[in-house]
């Protein structure tokens, strides 16, 4: 193959012209010291491909079929070139926070994935893949996912969070970021408006403004999204959907009172909007039993309800859900058969399993005191440490903290800061929607243990002190 991709270059160069008579395969041989066989299978394998033609007497040449190639003369030195087709629009304007080595990272509310039940799962992926592969069932299938986890997802959401689904009310998607892009695509088309909270999830922003939306702030307190600007917008323009985090607000982890909630029905009945509700960390409430999704209250079907198991499992098994009418299921799945075609039904059905089994429950109260502990560590950490130059409200659920700085601190410059002390973590700013600095930021505490904790917040506190 080396043979044949060497001389396929040759040709393309215009170094090997149409017509040219190709060494005989004893002599290339010699010269390559290689069997003959070698340049024999070689030269087969260019006339299969279409490049070189044999004449039984006269030998091998470059096929006379092949347009004339100007021979183009070696550089002195190979350049990058800059591709000549166009990118059209521009690239998300998402955040990253990509690792590093030695660094710690203060993430978004990503759990622990030390803790996952990999022995549990192995088995369960095991059984799954056998099961299926007797069933012929690993080929394509039903682009809303297995059935199995649609069925235990959707029992799942009417047993612990008040939904009233079927398993056909349940699309499985790739992470609550393909849910998002869906919701998205299926809801909104160009200069449609949409509202979401002035601090929000950036993927979710850009997925809508991709989408062609015009993305509406709207403002937030202590208390979440405040209604009553939202009317205003909703009477300045027709908005079409309204994004919002009511459980835990990211990134500020604020819980939607109930008048709230009421009211936010009120205005999406009275203006005709869609609530996509994103409930990402649902699990993680540390002070009194998760408050029920605003989707447990929809009698109009006019809420979107997306979550995820890669909070409470792993980020990479890729696994989140809609709950939703079941004609935003179909349109979601037509958009899957565009851009996917189905998941990993091995990985799905083995899900299936450990929540039939109670695996998850399981593994969800144990990591419940791993993240409570660190919870309150960090709280600590933070108090002694920082000494009243950082302020936050310890949030009653949710595997981040949201806090705000001293007047006068640059939060953006101090995440450069902390950098160089092998620590990183997004600015407030990152989530902004419009651009406005922002006087904090959201620290995830759930991925880092006892020691890392600490050594995190000791950076913290040296990149804070070379600010000053």
């Amino acid at each position: 193959m080396q043979i044949v991709h060497a001389l396929v270059d040759e040709i393309r160069r215009g170094r090997l012209g149409s017509g040219t008579a190709l060494p005989g395969t004893r002599e290339l041989a010699e010269s390559l010291s290689v069997n003959r066989k070698t340049v024999v299978q070689a030269y087969e394998e260019l006339e299969a491909q279409g490049w070189v033609q044999s004449e039984l007497t006269r030998g091998t040449f470059i096929s006379s079929h092949l347009p004339l190639v100007e021979h183009v003369k070696e550089p002195a030195a190979r350049m990058p070139s800059t591709p000549e087709f166009r990118l059209v629009g521009t690239a998300p304007a998402i955040p990253l926070q990509l690792p590093q080595p030695r660094a710690l990272s203060f993430d978004d509310g990503a759990p622990d994935t030390r803790h996952l039940p990999v022995n549990a799962f192995a088995r369960a992926y095991r059984r799954s893949l056998t099961r299926l592969s007797r069933r012929n069932a690993l080929s394509y299938s039903d682009p809303r996912g297995s059935l199995e986890l649609r069925a235990a997802v959707s029992s799942m959401l009417n047993l612990d969070r008040g939904l009233s689904t079927t398993a056909d009310h349940i699309c499985l998607t790739r992470g609550s970021q393909m849910a998002i892009y869906l919701a998205a695509r299926i809801l909104v088309g160009r200069n449609d408006s949409i509202a979401m909270e002035e601090l929000s999830y950036p993927p979710a922003r850009e997925a809508f403004r991709c989408a062609g939306a015009d993305v509406a702030a709207v403002g937030l307190d202590a208390q979440g999204m405040r209604v009553d600007e939202l009317e205003r917008i909703c009477r300045r323009k027709r908005v079409r959907a309204v994004y919002i985090t009511p459980h835990h607000q990211f990134p500020t982890t604020v819980l939607l009172p109930p008048d709230r909630r009421l009211r936010l029905f009120a205005l999406a009945a009275q203006f005709g909007f869609a609530i996509v509700e994103d409930d990402y960390d649902h699990e993680f409430h540390f002070v009194h039993q998760p408050m029920l999704p605003l989707a447990s209250a929809d009698s109009g079907g006019r809420v979107v309800y997306i979550g995820s198991m890669s909070k409470l499992l792993s980020p990479s098994l890729r696994l989140g859900y809609i709950a939703a009418p079941t004609a935003f299921i179909d349109r979601a799945a037509a958009e899957i058969m565009m851009i996917d075609r189905q998941g990993d039904p091995a990985s799905e059905t083995a899900v299936a399993e450990l929540i039939a089994t109670g695996e998850v429950h399981r593994h969800t109260r144990k990591v419940m005191r791993v993240y409570a502990e660190r919870r309150a560590l960090i709280a600590d950490l933070l108090r002694d440490r920082f000494d009243g130059r950082i302020e936050f409200d310890l949030p009653d659920g949710g595997l981040a903290v949201w806090v705000r700085f001293e007047a006068g601190i640059d939060v953006a410059r101090l995440a450069e800061l902390a950098r160089r002390e092998r620590l990183q973590f997004l600015p407030g700013g990152a989530f902004s929607l419009t651009a406005q600095p922002v006087q904090g930021a959201r620290l995830g505490f759930a991925s880092l243990d006892v020691g890392e904790l600490r050594r995190a917040v000791d950076r913290l506190w040296a990149a804070l002190e070379s600010l000053r």
